[in-house]
């Protein structure tokens, strides 16, 4: 069983990693915690980018005209194009969207009839709808963005599963047809979701931000909070703000303009980013001042920080997948789980020789390693992982438990290793020389160990 699976881990996929691909790796199980942001295209060097922006923005507001012919098809299209469960982008838990229902795409396109720039001129940024109407969100904005550029997502992800491999099914897609205006099917060979059949569409890394640079939290808090015009010190609700945006449209136009001047501000947000070289000696300063045992909550305060440390150290041999909690005959046992991407030798020896798909850290802020701590992760590891494991732990194991993680091997193959405070301050220290890679530093105690057993 892999923990918080992606699709290159379903296909075992070696040469895709989230750092060497250009798109962003799917989950199958749960959404990318990112949103495509349609000003990212607007503001990009490359034409194409800024010729897929044009798209979005002419088929917007080609549904703003049609909504003032002919309202029931522009509303049926806008809730078609409401959901994009292929690219599986933003924060749920299940790969299945909801689309809007009839009342909220009428009250969207609405904005062409009752706020007269916009039915002059159309939107230059149709983001700028979440200063409008309530509860046009984030996801929305990514959704719609993405079903208008569907036709060149389709394409983009055929032309990267024949590079990397990656298999697919021929699947029935629908997409808005830029040039007919309407919604269109199409059988075509995609990557599939092995568990919902549904067909993945890859999303440019570049285009992906947790929230748009457009936004109404960024308009409230940086721009209208600053006008005495409308605050004059006292509070005042988010609908009070969306009615006066609508009936007053160029104070919305003057915060557009102004981000579009901030625009070399406006940059990608990346899956996961390691921690600097400062915050990492922080970390270990305050994790080697932490007392053993659970007085004060210093053993979560040792996960904690372990938990931020660790993704940073062994990224980007090592994709952190997930912590989590576990119960083991009744004590509390806090993991790390690591996706392995067989990028590095020792990486994929541990994957050829353990089965280990992921790998998983079990944390222990004791002040010595004991047998049941070697038996609690080797259950663990008969349950869900390969045959190979790390304890993380304040002080070297002793002699006796060595030993007995030595005759592991020797009666099951299955390999534990400990790495404690001096190994993490190695660890530390070279993540900070860049001359070397911190998951050396666990290659080396693999090799220690494995130089003690038994030929």
């Amino acid at each position: 069983m892999i923990i918080r699976p992606r699709l290159n881990d379903y296909y075992n996929l070696s040469l895709i990693t989230q750092e060497r691909v250009d798109f962003a790796i799917p989950f199958l199980d749960e959404d990318i915690p990112l949103y495509l942001d349609p000003f990212l295209l607007w503001k990009s060097p490359s034409q194409m980018d800024n010729s897929l922006h044009s798209t979005i923005i002419n088929s917007f507001n080609y549904l703003g005209g049609l909504y003032v012919k002919d309202e029931k098809k522009a509303i049926e299209i806008l809730k078609e194009i409401s959901e994009c469960d292929e690219v599986g982008l933003g924060n749920s838990k299940i790969k299945k969207g909801k689309r809007i229902g009839d009342k909220f795409a009428n009250l969207i396109l609405s904005t062409f009839k009752d706020v007269p720039q916009v039915q002059k001129n159309g939107f230059t940024h149709f983001e700028t709808l979440q200063l409008l109407i309530e509860n046009f969100s984030k996801d929305r904005v990514s959704d719609i963005a993405c079903n208008f550029i569907k036709s060149f997502l389709i394409d983009y992800t055929i032309q990267q599963a024949k590079k990397y491999k990656i298999p697919g099914e021929i699947a029935k897609v629908q997409y808005f047809d830029t040039k007919k205006y309407k919604i269109v099917s199409e059988k075509i060979l995609l990557p599939i979701n092995p568990d919902t059949k549904i067909p993945i569409l890859l999303v440019p890394k570049r285009w992906l931000r947790f929230v748009p640079w457009i936004s109404f939290d960024d308009y409230f808090l940086n721009y209208i909070s600053a006008s005495q015009k409308i605050l004059q010190g006292k509070s005042i609700s988010r609908v009070e703000v969306l009615e006066y945006n609508r009936k007053n449209y160029e104070q919305v136009q003057t915060y557009i303009k102004r981000k579009q001047l901030e625009q070399k501000d406006c940059k990608n947000d990346p899956l996961f980013s390691q921690i600097p070289v400062l915050s990492a000696k922080r970390k270990l300063k305050t994790i080697l001042a932490l007392p053993t045992g659970k007085a004060n909550n210093a053993d979560k305060k040792y996960e904690d920080l372990m938990v931020q440390t660790m993704a940073s150290l062994l990224y980007p041999h090592l994709d952190f997948a997930v912590d989590q909690s576990r119960t083991d005959s009744g004590t509390q046992i806090r993991d790390l789980i690591f996706y392995n991407n067989r990028s590095f030798g020792f990486l994929k020896d541990i994957y050829d020789t353990y089965e280990s798909k992921q790998l998983v850290f079990e944390l222990k802020n004791v002040k010595e390693i004991k047998r049941d701590h070697i038996n609690q992760l080797n259950r663990y590891l008969a349950d869900h992982f390969g045959k190979f494991g790390i304890i993380l732990t304040r002080n070297k194991v002793p002699k006796n438990i060595f030993r007995n993680t030595i005759d592991l091997w020797s009666g099951q193959r299955r390999c534990i290793i400990v790495i404690d405070d001096t190994d993490l301050e190695l660890m530390c220290e070279v993540y900070e020389s860049k001359q070397r890679h911190p998951i050396e530093v666990i290659k080396r105690k693999y090799i220690e160990f494995t130089r003690s057993c038994p030929n």
